[in-house]
């Protein structure tokens, strides 16, 4: 079975890398950036020169680029060279809505489709110790899945089409709302002569301990703000998730708190730095 990986970025150069030494099969490989395509390509990837080439090739088609508008163009370039020998795999955090037009349009062709969004970060993408959460058929799922643990140590199927894209954006909302509670309170302990590393480990003592701060504790107080996960990106996901619960009448007043820390930060030419940072914009209200 051959894969074709598209979307060599912060995320997807360590997931395709991943899939060169893991699979037994050729991998190819594609991104605008001909660079990066270089480098999967010293590892072992087959470069390609488009989309279309690479899907033209394989028998899996994995995508992970950064924006909705991304992803629709990628699968209306290659929905000529579809058919039913062929999986999709978007691994892409984009609208659940478009992720579903993709689907369909994919779908007619004869060739599967699915959401496969990750969790996580840099560290677990170059690891393979992504979270995926997928939307689309069981079947299509079950003969993926080999292929998403060559990414991730934990798959679960969350639903039909689409569906994998809405648990991210509420695990992302998530994320984002207790972020902004560590930023509030770690700026009001400090503000009271608490250190982060006091502060941290008291938290340990009760019922207010968080993967979040665990994770970034150390380098808050150094203020380490190396982008492993930026801003930009985060800030997209918020918004996708603001969006998503006005369609769907539901009020989420946190998260709006979230997107206005967010949109702060961007407005302030933070974008590129790591979403840890928005603790610079809490403090400095």
């Amino acid at each position: 079975m051959k894969i074709g990986f598209i979307g060599l970025g912060i995320m997807g150069e360590s997931m395709c890398e991943n899939i060169v030494k893991k699979h037994d099969d050729k991998v190819y490989c594609f991104d605008f950036i001909k660079e990066k395509v270089d480098l999967l390509a010293s590892k072992g990837a087959i470069p390609c020169e488009n989309s279309v080439e690479l899907a033209k090739n394989s028998d899996v088609i994995i995508s992970m680029v950064p924006k909705s508008e991304h992803s629709r163009s990628v699968y209306e370039s290659i929905v000529d060279v579809l058919d039913s020998s062929k999986t999709c795999i978007d691994m892409s955090t984009i609208d659940p809505s478009v992720s579903i037009e993709i689907s369909k349009m994919v779908k007619k062709t004869g060739a599967q489709f699915i959401d496969a969004p990750v969790v996580k970060s840099k560290p677990a993408a170059i690891e393979g110790t992504l979270g995926i959460y997928v939307g689309g058929e069981v079947e299509t799922y079950k003969a993926m899945k080999p292929i998403l643990l060559y990414m991730g140590c934990n798959v679960i199927r969350m639903g039909d089409n689409g569906k994998g894209l809405v648990m991210k954006i509420c695990h992302n909302a998530l994320v984002s709302q207790i972020q902004n509670g560590v930023n509030e309170t770690i700026t009001l302990a400090k503000a009271n002569g608490i250190s982060i590393p006091d502060f941290t480990e008291a938290v340990s003592y009760g019922g207010a301990s968080n993967w979040y701060l665990d994770g970034q504790a150390k380098k808050l107080e150094a203020e380490d703000y190396t982008t492993a996960f930026s801003i930009e990106n985060m800030a997209k996901d918020v918004n996708i998730c603001v969006n998503l619960a006005k369609e769907c009448g539901v009020k989420m007043p946190g998260e709006e708190n979230a997107l206005n820390v967010y949109q702060t930060a961007l407005d302030r030419g933070m974008g590129k730095e790591d979403f840890r940072a928005t603790i610079k914009v809490v403090r400095d209200r």
